[in-house]
């Protein structure tokens, strides 16, 4: 039982970083002297060393992805939280159903997020 906490711990953490990770990442489309990430677009100058970077957040469709990104980012925090709560404080053998529907919410933003920047347009890219 202890080696199954652990496994779940384990699991919480994993998900966190990757969460952080991918949130925070720069650079997620590179090529020919531009780079753009979920934050900002950056392009370098003809002579290669001055690089300019804006705020990409002026498309309604890529501001939900970064609310989605946020949110599923909060939903997993509490999970994680609520994770240690409930171990502590549950009966033996009961359940963690307020921890895994805060996980399931912390997926479903995070689905949301992926199914959002694929059914855009190309255009709107």
């Amino acid at each position: 039982m202890l080696l199954l906490l652990l496994g779940i711990i384990v699991l919480h953490v994993a998900v966190l970083v990757l969460l952080f990770v991918s949130t925070i990442v720069s650079q997620w489309m590179v090529g020919n002297g531009h780079a753009t990430d979920l934050w900002q677009n950056c392009s370098t100058s003809s002579l290669g060393n001055v690089q300019h970077c804006f705020t990409s957040s002026a498309n309604e469709w890529l501001q939900s992805v970064q609310a989605t990104m946020i949110l599923s980012i909060i939903f997993s925090v509490l999970s994680l939280f609520l994770f240690f709560c409930q171990l502590f404080t549950l009966t033996k053998g009961g359940r963690f159903y307020i921890t895994g529907v805060f996980q399931i919410l912390a997926g479903k933003s995070e689905m949301t997020e992926s199914m959002r920047g694929l059914g855009t347009p190309t255009a709107a890219r």
